[in-house]
């Protein structure tokens, strides 16, 4: 089984739970990890995968506690660095009464992580690597380290993976800059993941036939268009096919992109990059079925990491 190494911020999500309500109205919250690649990467470590994450923390309680829910789930942390200097980063989420998420950033450690600090990473040693990060086109140091990274995984011939996770909050005053960098990376990338609100950014069409047909002629990756409780778009080679998810009551929508992500890869990482490539739709559809699943019973639980511990092979064959 090849090793998955997942790039990009590990952070303190402070959860609102008065439901409906906004951050500034809000009372009570709750602490839970996250961070996209985080959350990937203890998703593919609760299905049993090998994994690593490289991120920074603050020298602090919290970073001392997304080091220990990393380590819960069998994630290697040895390229985790503590900064001393900087506080870990804190994403307040207000989950409103229809399960969706707003955000407000309080960025710290996090943006900091440096190319110098990743280079002693022996990418070749890992089958796989995943770009998921929410702040890694944020300028800084960790936007240099990200996109090294990347360059380097493609020149070791890594199964390179790229999820733009797009916020609002973030680059709603710099959206092009956003976009000219995901069509970077998805230009070179062998998968992507997109919602279908950042297919419409992405591509500037209004619908998904339209955006499919934008992302498929500007790339030769495969991609996953997420679609909610619809299931998911499979682009591959000119084609699409929509892959239906499971009926789930759901509870709470974070995780449930990085679910599926951290399934396929997950399902992946048992396969050679040649024995990946000559995949047709029966098996990429395979893939996603199974990682519909996963994305699905993420949804049933309050915040992903408790989510992710009901994860297990298992599920694949529910």
């Amino acid at each position: 089984m090849n090793k998955i190494l997942c790039i990009g911020e590990a952070l303190i999500d402070m959860i609102c739970t008065d439901k409906g309500l906004s951050l500034s109205d809000g009372e009570h919250f709750i602490k839970k990890a996250g961070g996209a690649p985080m959350n990937v990467a203890a998703a593919i470590g609760a299905l049993g995968g090998h994994v690593a994450v490289a991120a920074k923390v603050g020298e602090d309680p919290f970073g001392k506690h997304l080091i220990e829910v990393l380590d819960g789930f069998n994630v290697d942390t040895s390229h985790v660095v503590k900064d001393p200097r900087h506080f870990t980063t804190f994403a307040f989420v207000s989950l409103m009464r229809n399960g969706e998420r707003d955000f407000y950033f309080n960025r710290g450690a996090d943006g900091q992580l440096s190319a110098e600090e990743t280079d002693s990473i022996l990418v070749q040693s890992f089958g796989i690597a995943h770009f998921g990060s929410a702040t890694g086109f944020l300028p800084g140091p960790l936007q240099d380290a990200y996109s090294k990274m990347f360059y380097k995984a493609l020149d070791e011939n890594l199964f390179v993976s790229f999820d733009p996770n797009y916020r609002e909050l973030l680059f709603g005053n710099n959206k092009e800059e956003f976009i000219l960098r995901s069509w970077e990376f998805m230009g070179k990338a062998d998968f992507f993941k997109v919602s279908d609100e950042e297919a419409f950014l992405l591509t500037g069409k209004s619908s998904i036939d339209e955006a499919a047909s934008a992302l498929m002629a500007r790339t030769k990756a495969v991609f996953a268009i997420t679609l909610g409780k619809e299931g998911t778009l499979l682009g591959l080679e000119g084609s699409t096919f929509l892959v239906p998810s499971i009926a789930i009551k759901q509870v709470d929508t974070t995780g449930a992109g990085d679910a599926f992500v951290g399934a396929l890869l997950f399902q992946l990482s048992k396969f050679s990059k040649n024995e990946i490539r000559s995949m047709g739709a029966k098996e990429w559809t395979a893939l996603f079925s199974n990682a519909n699943k996963a994305g699905a019973r993420t949804c049933e639980y309050m915040g992903a990491m408790e989510a992710f511990k009901q994860l297990n092979d298992t599920i694949f064959s529910d």
